[in-house]
């Protein structure tokens, strides 16, 4: 019982510690990030009459974020592109530039990613992927990737006969593989497989800030 007030402060200090290293001293360096503009003016404040970035995400987009983060995407996809020198993100198109502080100020959870399983996603909608692609992709990896390890998210699409005309939004899949429905059927994305791919075309680093450029 002697020692119960060393113990008490050994363990404050070390959360106390902790919480300095790791909250209040990115609060210090970051929290005062806010949109800005590419360029600069004289003063250093945004330039006038230029868009801010980061840009908002839409609605659509952030409810397939929640869909993204339901299925464990972030396990097997990081949103980081590396500086230069410090991977090959750049020579696999990954991105123009590295990702820094500032692109994330307006997201409530960051999904940096902790492993690469698969592509970096940071900049996926900067691609020239179509929504047709990554509905395709979804469904069964093995359509537009053969080989790939990423399981298929069928379960967020329906297979449905078709009645009178084809769906306007079902999935584009040729009858001569094997992942095709049967004659007669077609593959209809859900609204959780639509908010998804709205949220995986919202992914772009299509812009400049003062302190990341596009590369040469």
């Amino acid at each position: 019982m002697k020692n119960l007030p060393i113990l008490f402060l050994g363990i404050f200090f070390t959360v106390a510690f902790s919480w300095s290293g790791l909250i209040l001293s990115s609060q210090i360096q970051y929290g005062g990030l806010t949109p800005t503009t590419a360029t600069l003016d004289e003063d250093g404040n945004p330039t006038p009459g230029e868009t801010l970035f980061p840009r908002m995400a839409s609605g659509q987009a952030e409810q397939g974020k929640l869909i993204y983060i339901r299925e464990g995407c972030m396990y097997c996809h990081t949103q980081q592109v590396r500086p230069q020198g410090f991977g090959a993100d750049y020579e696999r198109g990954w991105g123009p530039r590295q990702t820094v502080p500032r692109d994330y100020i307006l997201q409530d959870r960051v999904l940096l990613g902790t492993m690469r399983t698969g592509p970096d996603l940071a900049d996926v909608g900067g691609r020239p992927l179509t929504r047709s692609w990554h509905h395709q992709h979804l469904y069964n990896p093995q359509i537009t990737s053969p080989g790939s390890i990423m399981p298929p998210f069928a379960y967020l699409y329906e297979v449905k006969e078709i009645e009178g005309a084809p769906s306007p939004n079902a999935v584009t899949i040729s009858p001569d593989t094997e992942y095709a429905p049967e004659p007669g059927f077609e593959v209809v994305p859900t609204k959780e497989a639509e908010v998804l791919v709205d949220y995986l075309l919202s992914l772009k680093v299509d812009y400049e800030l003062p302190e990341a450029k596009f590369t040469e």
